[in-house]
């Protein structure tokens, strides 16, 4: 048994024992009633809570696909705990009716399955999933901190790699390639149209960003090592088809798209992510559902 395994298994049994505790402590579904009884009943039910926790991370690694894993990242970790809790707490609460109805019914007639009875314990539940859920985003929160700014290290590393690979293969390929073979290839000089009959050309590795702005695209360049911006009349998708033979140019957010060539620094900030652009140091937004296609981009170009 790993040791990622072990931690699983004790923050499981720690969060299933806090539960109980909270039971034992406001003795909700009668429990009052059983006294000194009501010690077997709790044990009984962190042994059942304990192994629906099980039955979720099995739901998890093979329906949904989700295993746990602290190498895929924070934003990674922090969504499976997130869909841990959506899908443990309906499952306890129903574990719970099913006790309260074969077991605790006999001195509390109340306990009796029903939706009602559902209802009440899913809202206990989900208040103690949450307050659970606080306590161990609070306790890991160093360790989140700590992997966040080793994985954005590591992409920035990838990334400078990145860049000055294609700069070498560039430069490898100019005195090399005869030019035929260079003619094959997607040009440097890219020409962006609108809806109009306006046009921008320009070289690809000038372009820093292009950002959305109502009906129109702001194209942000270089032009005789001056930081330019020109408006042009178009959509953001007309725009990425334009550029879609570039797979440096990539979109980091709705309104985004930014020319991984001219990233200075990939910055981290309290789970989410931005991009240091070189020349203007603009910072531009990544979006929750971009991060994973940006680390693609970054590690697979």
């Amino acid at each position: 048994m790993d040791k990622n395994h072990k931690e699983t298994i004790r923050v499981r049994a720690i969060s299933v024992g806090f539960a109980v505790l909270a039971l034992g402590v406001f003795k909700p579904f009668g429990l009052g009633a059983w006294r000194w009884e009501a010690c077997v009943h709790l044990f009984l039910i962190w042994v059942l809570g304990f192994g629906v926790c099980f039955l979720t991370e099995a739901i998890l690694r093979f329906l949904a696909r989700m295993p746990r894993s602290y190498e895929q990242g924070v934003d990674y970790i922090i969504r499976r705990n997130l869909w841990f809790q959506l899908i443990n707490t309906p499952l306890v609460s129903l574990m719970i009716c099913l006790y309260r109805h074969f077991v605790l019914s006999d001195r509390v007639p109340a306990n009796q399955l029903s939706w009602s009875n559902y209802f009440e314990t899913l809202a206990i539940m989900a208040f103690i999933s949450f307050a659970i859920g606080l306590y161990w985003r609070f306790k890991f929160r160093s360790r989140y901190l700590a992997t966040e700014l080793e994985e954005t290290r590591l992409l920035n590393d990838r990334l400078k790699a990145t860049q000055a690979e294609s700069r070498v293969q560039s430069l490898e390929a100019a005195m090399n390639k005869p030019q035929e073979a260079l003619d094959e290839q997607p040009s440097k000089s890219v020409t962006l149209s609108g809806t109009t009959s306006e046009k921008i050309t320009l070289n690809i590795g000038d372009l820093l960003f292009i950002e959305t702005v109502g009906n129109y695209v702001k194209v942000c360049h270089l032009r005789d090592g001056q930081v330019r911006t020109d408006m042009l009349r178009a959509t953001s998708k007309q725009t990425e088809d334009d550029l879609h033979s570039y797979p440096m140019i990539v979109r980091c957010h709705r309104a985004f798209l930014v020319n991984l060539a001219q990233v200075e620094q990939i910055v981290a900030k309290s789970g989410s992510m931005q991009l240091i652009i070189k020349h203007c140091h603009d910072s531009i937004p990544v979006s929750r559902s971009n991060v994973s296609q940006i680390k693609d981009a970054i590690k697979n170009i």
